[in-house]
């Protein structure tokens, strides 16, 4: 086997010193990779991380914006949220968009797999592009009060990632991906 792909950390062993229903973090006590004692803290995800960008027939998309009380400031994003383990990314990324946006689609496109902050967490991402949409009502949760939705063009969405107005890594990505994918 080749040495890239041999786990050169042991494991000796694992405390809980957290958790609620979006999170968890274990404190492992670890020998790393050059033979010495350590620790390291990894933070469990327990639900999927979803994203969806809905793009019109007129290549306009759907951005939402909300406060993001960790990072203590506002952001633009593309819709998003959590897929619990047991359900399939795309079940919840259909719940999500109308959700948040009101929108349906009739055709998905999963476009991105992605691990987010992979140095301290596990947390996994699923991007899709929506399309053939139909408008509708959203359909909030709570702590969704703040959110507002704006469409716009996605080549501006896209240079909204450039310039970084959008800072969100779900939407970077996918937006990136997105223009790669349509030449954009």
């Amino acid at each position: 086997m080749s040495k890239e792909f041999v786990n050169p950390w042991t494991t000796l062993s694992v405390r809980k010193v957290y958790e609620n229903r979006w999170i968890s973090v274990d404190e492992h006590k670890v020998i790393n990779p050059s033979g010495g004692p350590g620790i390291y803290g990894k933070v469990h995800f327990q639900n999927k991380a979803i994203g969806i960008i809905p793009v019109d027939g007129d290549n306009n998309t759907w951005l939402v914006g909300q406060w993001r009380y960790p990072l203590g400031e506002w952001s633009w994003e593309i819709p998003e949220g959590g897929s619990p383990m047991s359900d399939e990314p795309l079940t919840s990324a259909r719940r999500e968009l109308k959700e948040e946006t009101g929108l349906t689609a009739a055709k998905w496109t999963m476009i991105q797999r992605a691990h987010l902050s992979n140095s301290v967490s596990d947390e996994e991402g699923f991007i899709f592009l929506a399309e053939d949409l139909t408008e509708g009502k959203a359909e909030l949760e709570e702590t969704e009060g703040d959110l507002i939705v704006k469409k716009i063009q996605l080549t501006e969405a896209v240079q909204m990632v450039v310039d970084g107005r959008i800072t969100d890594s779900l939407s970077v990505m996918g937006l990136l991906k997105l223009a790669r994918m349509r030449h954009l």
